[in-house]
C-alpha cells in the first residue's frame, strides 16, 4: 500500500497506477453535485472561485453533521458520475485528484488524460470508518447547502485505490 500527501508532485501522479492501493493524507475539499453546479456558474460568469483548483483535489461527499468532539459524521462517497458534467471543466482548470465511487465517462476520463490528473475511489457504505481519517473540516464555501456545501477536510492515511490513472487505465474495465 502507498501513502500520499496532497497535493501530488507529477513524478508521484505518474507512478500510480489503476488498482494501487493507497492511503490519502492532506487537504481535501468536499463538493457534490450542487456545488459543483455553482461553481461551473461562477466559471462561465467569469467570478472568482472559493476554492483554488489548481493541484487540488475534490471528494465527493455529504458529510453527516459531526457529533462532539469528532470534527465530522458519516463521510462516506457519493458516485462519482453524478459530476461528470463539470468535471473535465475543474480538470482544465487544474483541479488533480478527484475521490468518489463508481464508474466516469469516457469526457472525464479524457480530461485526466489530458490533464495528468487521478480519480480514486473508496468504499461505499464505509462513511462512518472513513470519518476516523479525517482529522479536521471547515467550511469554507456554499453553506446554505448544507452537507453539500464545500468543506476544506484534512485528511489522515484515508484509504483508496486508484479507479484512473494519468494514462486512462481504468479499474472498471480491467
Amino acid at each position: 500500500m502507498k501513502k500520499i500527501k496532497l497535493p501530488l508532485n507529477e513524478e508521484e501522479i505518474k507512478d500510480l497506477k489503476a488498482g494501487d492501493a493507497v492511503l490519502v493524507s492532506g487537504k481535501v475539499y468536499t463538493a457534490r453535485d450542487a456545488a459543483h453546479k455553482r461553481l461551473h456558474e461562477m466559471i462561465q460568469n467569469h467570478q472568482e472561485l472559493p476554492i483554488p483548483l489548481e493541484g487540488s483535489a475534490i471528494y465527493y461527499v455529504g458529510p453527516t453533521p459531526a457529533k462532539p468532539p469528532h470534527p465530522i459524521g458519516s463521510a462516506g462517497p457519493t458516485t462519482a458520475s453524478r459530476m461528470d458534467a463539470y468535471t473535465p471543466e475543474l480538470l482544465d482548470l487544474g483541479l488533480q485528484v478527484m475521490i468518489g465511487k463508481g464508474k466516469r465517462n469516457e469526457a472525464v476520463k479524457e480530461a485526466i488524460i489530458r490533464n495528468h490528473a487521478v480519480y480514486l475511489i473508496t468504499c461505499g457504505g464505509a462513511g462512518a470508518l472513513i470519518s476516523h481519517c479525517i482529522t479536521d473540516a471547515r467550511p469554507v464555501a456554499f453553506e446554505d447547502l448544507l452537507a453539500e456545501a464545500i468543506v476544506e477536510l484534512s485528511v489522515k492515511d484515508m484509504p483508496c485505490f486508484v479507479g484512473i490513472d494519468i494514462r486512462g487505465n481504468d479499474i472498471y474495465e480491467e
